[in-house]
C-alpha cells in the first residue's frame, strides 16, 4: 500500500470522527448511550464509504507447497508378453502406485505406452508397436522445466521412433527397470533391409543388409535371397563373440518388368528360440526404360554423330541412323529425330500421322520449311534465304522437366535462315535465340505437348559444337549428354501428366496401421482441395470386398486400415467426378514386429540411465529404487509464494458492513424517536 493511500485512509478517519462527533455529540446537552451507539455506526458508515472512494488495494500472501511429479510409464506392448514378464511389470506397478511413502512425497502419475502415449490406461499387453521416443515426447510437453523423476518400466525393444537415449528432457532423471529374461540366447537377426523401389529391365540393382547375433559362440550361418520360393542368390556369412554385426551387398538381376518380391533369409543349423526375425520380405518394380531411337536423315553432318553419341551415353538407349526412304516400320520406334527434314520426309510424317510417334526435330540451312509449315501445326516459318547466327539464352521458369543452365550463353552459335519464327500453338521454349546479344523473339528449343503427344524442336544446325565446349567448360560430356537424355526421357513416353497419385508400400505387417496416401489434380495440374475419393478393398483370397472414403490429409488425401488379417489385397483409389482411377495390390504378412525379440536391450537401457543420470534398474531391485526416490536431499518438494492483489471494491464485506450499520443506526433512531 502507497504512502498516498494510507494518508488518505487517515483523512479519512476523521472526517468520519468529525461527521459523528457533529451529527450525535456536538452540542448535545446530555450525552447518553444511545447517542455514542449512533455516532460509532454513523463513523463506522461513512469510514465504510469513504474506503470504497479510496479503493486501496489489498496483498495477500499465501505459501503453496507443490510435490515433485513421479512419472511411472509401463510398457503395454506385446513384446513384455512374449519375454513373460507381464506379471513383474504389474507387479512393480502396483507396488510403486501404493507406496505410502512414495505417496506423501511425490505427485505420483502413471502413464503405458505401446505405439502411442496414454495417461492411466490398463494394461492389455496388445500394442503391436513400441515408441519409447514418444514417451519422451509427451513428457516434455507435460512437465516443461521441471526436475522430477522417471521410472520407465519396459525391455528397450523399440520398433518405431527415433533413438530414445537422447530424446528426453536433459531435467529429467530416468530410471530404466529391465523386463525380461537378460540370459543371452542364441538368435540371427536381420535388423535392417535396404533396396530400391524401382530399377530398371536388365539391369542389376543392390541390396543392402545388416544382420546381427546375439550369442557368445562362433557360428556359421547361411544367407539366401529368395524369389517366388526359389532361391536365387546364398553366401556363407560367420558371426563370433567379437563380430556380432555383419553387412551384406547383393546385386541381383532385373529380368523381368513388373513388381518382384523378395524374401531374404537368414539360418543356421542351430535352433533358434525365435525364428520371426530370420527373414524379411521385400519387393522392387522392375521398369523397362530400353528406348530405341531413330535418327532420320537425308544428309550426312556432324551434328547427327554428336547427337547419337550423347543419347547412347545412357546404356538404356539405342540409336539408329537411316535415311528417311529406307524406314519401313516405324512402330519400332520411341523416339524419331528428323533431322534437317526435306521433301523425301513426306512420306515419314505421313506415315506418322496414324502412329503419333514423339519426334524431335532439328532445322539448319538444307530444311524445306514449307513442308515443315505443312506438317506441323507448333509454329510457323518465314525465313529468308540468308543465313545467320543465333546464340541460345535460358529460360528460367522452364517447368516440363527440370533442366538447369549448363552455361548455354557460352556455346558457340546455331546457323539457321533469317526470319521470323511464330509460335502457333501452345509451346514451352527452354531457349530462346539471340543476335549480337540482342533477343529476336524466336526460340532455339521449343517443346510442345497436345494430350499424349510430345514434339520438340531445335531451331539451328551444328549443335556438335555445343557438345565439344560443354567439354571444354566441364572437362566431361556428362552435362550435355544428361541435358540430351532429359529431352529423350521426356519424349521417349507418351503419358500425359496422371491426375491421380497414389503412394503405398508393397508390404505391411500383421497388426501394422496400413496408410494410403493419394492426391488428385485437375486440368490445370493444381491439387484439387475438394476430390471425393473412394478405394475399393478386395481380399484376393476371401473375395471379400471393402469400400472406404478417404480423408483430407496435408497436401493430400489418406485411407487408413487397421485389422486387416494378412493376405494379399488388390485395391482401386477412384475420384467419382472425374473417374480417374489408381489400381495397386499389396501384402499383408503374417509378422508380428513385436515378437521378434528374445532379450531386453540393456545396453540401450543403460546408455538411457547414462545419459539421463539416473540408474539401470533390474526387477529384483525395486527397494533400492524405492531408497533412491526417498532420499531426503533429492527430490524436494516446491514451495511457491503466492501473492494476490485484490482491490476493496471487490470485496463483500465491505458493503455488508454499510447496510448493516446504516441499517442498524436507522432502527435505533426510529425507536429512540428520533425520526
Amino acid at each position: 500500500m502507497t504512502t498516498s493511500t494510507i494518508l488518505l485512509i487517515l483523512l479519512s478517519v476523521i472526517i468520519s470522527g468529525v461527521v459523528a462527533f457533529y451529527q450525535y455529540l456536538f452540542k448535545v446537552d446530555n450525552q447518553n448511550k444511545t447517542n455514542w451507539l449512533l455516532a460509532f455506526l454513523r463513523f463506522i458508515s461513512v469510514f465504510s464509504l469513504l474506503l470504497l472512494i479510496i479503493n486501496p488495494v489489498i496483498s495477500r500472501k499465501t505459501v503453496e507447497t507443490n510435490k515433485i511429479p513421479l512419472a511411472i510409464v509401463a510398457d503395454n506392448s506385446r513384446s513384455i508378453s512374449e519375454l513373460k514378464a507381464v506379471d513383474v511389470e504389474k507387479e512393480w506397478v502396483e507396488k510403486l502406485t501404493s507406496n505410502t511413502a512414495l505417496k506423501e512425497k511425490f505427485d505420483i502419475q502413471t502413464y503405458t505406452f505401446d505405439a502411442a502415449f496414454f495417461a492411466e490406461k490398463p494394461l492389455d499387453f496388445k500394442g503391436n508397436q513400441s515408441n519409447i521416443d514418444d514417451v519422451a515426447i509427451n513428457l516434455k510437453q507435460l512437465h516443461k522445466n521441471t526436475f522430477y523423476p522417471v521410472v520407465l518400466l519396459t525391455d528397450g525393444n523399440q520398433t518405431i521412433g527415433n533413438d530414445y537415449v537422447y530424446s528426453f528432457q536433459e531435467s529429467t532423471t530416468v530410471f530404466p527397470v529391465v523386463l525380461g529374461d537378460t540370459t543371452t540366447t542364441f538368435d540371427l537377426k536381420i535388423n535392417q533391409l535396404n533396396a530400391n523401389k524401382y530399377a530398371f529391365l536388365k539391369n542389376k540393382f543392390p541390396v543392402e543388409v545388416f544382420l546381427q547375433y546375439n550369442g557368445n559362440r562362433s557360428v556359421s550361418t547361411t544367407f539366401s535371397i529368395e524369389k517366388n520360393g526359389k532361391k536365387v542368390t546364398s553366401q556363407t556369412v560367420n558371426f563370433d563373440k567379437k563380430n556380432k554385426v555383419q553387412s551384406v551387398q547383393i546385386l541381383l538381376e532385373a529380368d523381368r518388368v513388373g513388381l518382384q518380391k523378395h524374401k531374404a533369409v537368414l539360418s543356421s543349423s542351430v535352433k533358434e528360440k525365435n525364428s520371426y526375425n530370420n527373414t524379411k520380405n521385400f519387393a522392387v518394380e522392375v521398369l523397362d526404360q530400353k528406348k530405341e531411337i531413330a535418327i532420320v536423315s537425308d544428309i550426312s553432318h556432324p551434328d547427327i554423330g554428336a547427337i547419337k553419341r550423347a543419347i547412347e551415353s545412357n546404356a538404356q538407349r539405342k540409336v539408329i541412323i537411316v535415311k528417311p526412304n529406307e524406314i519401313n516400320d516405324l512402330k519400332k520406334y520411341d523416339v524419331l529425330i528428323l533431322y534437317q527434314p526435306n521433301a523425301s520426309f513426306r512420306k515419314v510424317f505421313e506415315a506418322n500421322k496414324n502412329l503419333k510417334i514423339n519426334t524431335f526435330i532439328v532445322t539448319g540451312m538444307a530444311t524445306d520449311y514449307t513442308l515443315l509449315n505443312q506438317m506441323q501445326s507448333d509454329l510457323v516459318f518465314k525465313l529468308t534465304n540468308k543465313k545467320e547466327d543465333f546464340t541460345a539464352s535460358f529460360v528460367s521458369d522452364f517447368n516440363l522437366f527440370a533442366q538447369s543452365d549448363i552455361q548455354f550463353s557460352q556455346f558457340p552459335p546455331l546457323e539457321n535462315p533469317f526470319g521470323k519464327i511464330t509460335e502457333k500453338g501452345s509451346v514451352n521454349t527452354l531457349l530462346k535465340a539471340k543476335v549480337n546479344g540482342i533477343e529476336v523473339g524466336n526460340p532455339i528449343l521449343t517443346f510442345s505437348e497436345k494430350g499424349t503427344s510430345r514434339n520438340a524442336y531445335l531451331l539451328g544446325e551444328n549443335s556438335w559444337k555445343w557438345r565439344m565446349e560443354s567439354f571444354v567448360l566441364n572437362q566431361s560430356y556428362e552435362k550435355y549428354d544428361l541435358f540430351m537424355d532429359k529431352i529423350i526421357q521426356y519424349l521417349s513416353t507418351n503419358s500425359a501428366k496422371k491426375s491421380l497419385l497414389v503412394e503405398h508400400e508393397s508390404f505391411y505387417n500383421s497388426g501394422e496401421t496400413i496408410d494410403i496416401f493419394a492426391q488428385y489434380f485437375n486440368k490445370s495440374y493444381e491439387l484439387e482441395e475438394n476430390a471425393n475419393l473412394t478405394i475399393t478393398l478386395t481380399n484376393k483370397a476371401t473375395k471379400a470386398i471393402k469400400n472406404y472414403n478417404f480423408s483430407k490429409a496435408n497436401n493430400g488425401y489418406q485411407a487408413i486400415f487397421d485389422g486387416l488379417t494378412p493376405g494379399n489385397y488388390a485395391f482401386q483409389v477412384k475420384e467419382t467426378t472425374s473417374n480417374a482411377s489408381y489400381n495397386g495390390t499389396f501384402e499383408v504378412l503374417d509378422f508380428d514386429v513385436e515378437k521378434q525379440f528374445v532379450n531386453p536391450d540393456v545396453a540401450k537401457l543403460q546408455q538411457l540411465a547414462n545419459q539421463n543420470n539416473g540408474t539401470l534398474i533390474f526387477p529384483n531391485q525395486m527397494d533400492a529404487l524405492i531408497q533412491k526416490l526417498l532420499q531426503k536431499n533429492t527430490y524436494l518438494p516446491v514451495e511457491k509464494t503466492i501473492i494476490k492483489n485484490s482491490p476493496l471494491i471487490d470485496s463483500l464485506w465491505l458493503l455488508l458492513i454499510i447496510v448493516v450499520s446504516l441499517t442498524i443506526e436507522w432502527f435505533t433512531r426510529k425507536y429512540n424517536g428520533l425520526v
